[in-house]
């Protein structure tokens, strides 16, 4: 299987929950690195390559002790910036301490989420509008680590004809359609497909959850950050920002934040009702991209054909790749979704 590109390690990937990391430390693998989260004396989260620098022992099998992590193995103590804080019986002056730092990983903590970068100097989060937002509701699902190429998970949920397959029945039907508007635009590290309709899809699902729609627009932000904004009349009805952190090149760990405008219904009853309807899908596609890994491997490789409703062709690997795109605006082209 092809390697992951090294675009992953200059960009913020989520590695956990805020509510994930608290009194032990936690395993999280990026992008094929093993990582340990943890909190030092103050709080605030700490991350380091999961290997102790003395005999490469995980260090996410030790203990925190004093704000620092302590290595099982001999009982040597990092610091949350990796520098060596303790080696029990020993004698430590700080440039021996330096000299025997654990790794340390860039790390910040955000509107609930843990996010890490690998390697220095990359871009910064992009603007994600209502994510966060003190006048909206938030909620977190995380999905655990998933069998699948990341890539071909930001095709699938970039895609609005799987759904009439997929997910027939539940968000849109395999036998009847609707005529949509359909527009691509995109930046030199973002695209988006927009998707003008009249009404809620067709399925059961759309039609009891949603309020009316004009619009749909789901914009990939590169390389693996996408998020999706549902309008109506009166404006934002719902906002899904989703971190598909690559762990290895044949498994993904999904994070989900889903945003809506305050008033229209408790927090609570909205999370409840979106986790139950939704849950059926996230299931489908789980399994889908299961599937499709096994075929990709059955024969070696993925193979790909770009049809006639692929409107972001092959920029989607361009910009997982690392790739800048040519800014552009294409359509409004007429479909049936």
């Amino acid at each position: 299987m092809t390697p992951l590109p090294e675009s992953l390690s200059r960009s913020w990937q989520m590695a956990a929950l805020s509510r994930d990391v608290g009194r032990k430390p936690l395993a999280r693998t990026v992008a094929d690195t093993p990582l340990v989260l943890f909190r030092g004396a103050d709080g605030a989260i700490a991350a380091l390559i999961d290997r102790c620098p003395h005999r490469n022992y995980p260090l996410s099998e030790g203990k925190l002790v004093g704000g620092a992590i302590q290595c099982p193995y001999h009982g040597w103590r990092f610091a949350p910036d990796g520098a060596c804080v303790e080696v029990p019986g020993c004698a430590l002056s700080e440039s021996e301490g330096a000299r025997l730092a654990a790794a340390p990983v860039e790390v910040r903590e955000l509107n609930g989420a843990v996010l890490i970068r690998l390697s220095p100097g990359g871009p910064d989060l992009p603007d994600l509008g209502p994510w966060g937002a003190e006048d909206h509701d938030h909620f977190w699902w995380s999905q655990g680590v998933w069998g699948g190429r990341a890539l071909d998970a930001l095709e699938n949920v970039l895609d609005p004809f799987h759904t009439n397959f997929i997910h027939d029945g539940i968000i849109r039907r395999s036998s009847r359609r609707m005529p949509v508007r359909l527009s691509v635009r995109a930046g030199t590290d973002w695209i988006e497909s927009i998707i003008e309709q009249p009404q809620p899809d067709l399925g059961w699902m759309s039609r009891l959850l949603e309020p009316p729609r004009d619009r749909s627009i789901t914009r990939l932000h590169a390389p693996t950050l996408v998020q999706a904004r549902w309008e109506g009349p009166r404006g934002l009805t719902l906002c899904v920002t989703v971190f598909f952190t690559p762990v290895t090149p044949t498994s993904l760990m999904p994070f989900a934040c889903f945003t809506t405008p305050k008033g229209r219904g408790p927090g609570w009853l909205k999370e409840r009702a979106i986790r139950l309807f939704l849950d059926p899908v996230v299931r489908q596609d789980r399994e889908a991209l299961a599937r499709q890994l096994d075929n990709i491997e059955r024969f070696g490789a993925p193979r790909f054909l770009q049809g006639p409703g692929d409107l972001l062709g092959a920029r989607v690997a361009q910009l997982y790749q690392g790739q800048s795109l040519e800014p552009a605006e294409e359509g409004p082209f007429d479909h049936q979704l």
